[in-house]
């Protein structure tokens, strides 16, 4: 059987983390703690690419100016190891742009825009939405479907008219909805990322290009190793590494408690740079941080 053709690295990077933000103890940005944590994740970590400031880096209760910081601290202790890509999302244009440009100024490879949230635009709005923040910025900009938060999700027939943008690059797809997916990849060149790690390996097969994930905060090696060896046709084995790894991404993204107080609980078992959960978020109990890792040895090992 002949391998399939593994396409060129897009400007998201393929194995990409959602990264927590770290935070000190007592709730403050924690810079130094971000750049360990990154250097780890692009290390030994098995991450091409980094996603600040998405929904796992706690955007709803970071300000703007934490975030451009963040962006900085970040792209100082990574170089050019990763692509930098920096949520940007927000349910008022005029605000989405200020965050792109700022991301932009901060250093920026990429940014992802959420659907607005909350105020549920019809598919044209959703659409000016997304065109003019792509216009106001030069970077690729990375569209984040996922209608389980906000509300609204991109129509496949709305993606297929901004695949025309020429900055308008990938989408982090959340949608759940294979066919819809499958038909816009097959019809344009935008690069599709799984923003569900049960959905990685399936999305790759109809030609995704690889993952945004949370789970890559504490165990990335073993998500890129599905990929590389779907890639180089060793499917047994990459199911055997989907597999693996579905246990812990149960327990940290389908158990009830959202996958950034998870994933913190479990970098600082690990001994990484974490910290604290914003309001209204709050910490795993003991029990539940003793399921997760649990749930981490039986996929990655003991730490």
């Amino acid at each position: 059987m002949t391998a399939p053709t593994v396409p060129p690295v897009p400007p998201f990077g393929r194995t990409v983390c959602a990264m927590v933000t770290p935070f000190t103890a007592d709730g403050a940005l924690d810079l130094d703690g971000a750049q360990r944590l990154a250097d780890h994740l692009v290390g030994e970590g098995g991450c091409d690419g980094l996603v600040l400031s998405g929904t796992t880096g706690e955007s709803p209760t970071t300000s703007d100016a934490e975030k451009s910081a963040l962006i900085r601290a970040v792209a100082e202790a990574v170089g050019d190891r990763a692509r930098i890509t920096a949520g940007v999302g927000s349910p008022d244009t005029r605000h989405t742009v200020e965050l792109a440009r700022a991301a932009e100024a901060a250093g920026a490879h990429g940014v992802l825009v959420v659907t607005p949230y909350y105020n549920r635009p019809p598919q044209e709005d959703i659409a000016e939405h997304f065109l003019t923040v792509a216009d106001a910025v030069g970077l690729p900009v990375m569209l984040y479907d996922i209608p389980g938060r906000t509300g609204t999700r991109i129509e496949p027939a709305t993606m297929l008219r901004l695949a025309g943008h020429p900055r308008i690059a990938g989408v982090k797809d959340c949608a759940y909805d294979l066919l819809g997916s499958s038909k816009v990849i097959a019809q344009t060149g935008l690069a599709y990322y799984s923003g569900c790690e049960e959905l990685n390996l399936p999305l790759r097969s109809v030609g995704g290009t690889g993952y945004v994930s949370t789970v890559a905060n504490v165990a990335g090696p073993l998500l890129a190793a599905a990929l590389d060896a779907f890639d180089r046709g060793a499917h047994a084995e990459a199911l055997r590494c989907h597999q693996r790894v579905l246990p812990l991404v149960e327990a940290m993204m389908a158990a009830g408690l959202p996958g950034t107080v998870t994933a913190k609980a479990l970098l600082t078992t690990l001994g990484l740079p974490a910290g604290p959960v914003r309001a209204p978020l709050r910490g795993a109990g003991a029990e539940r941080v003793a399921g997760l890792v649990r749930a981490y040895e039986g996929a990655v090992g003991a730490p």
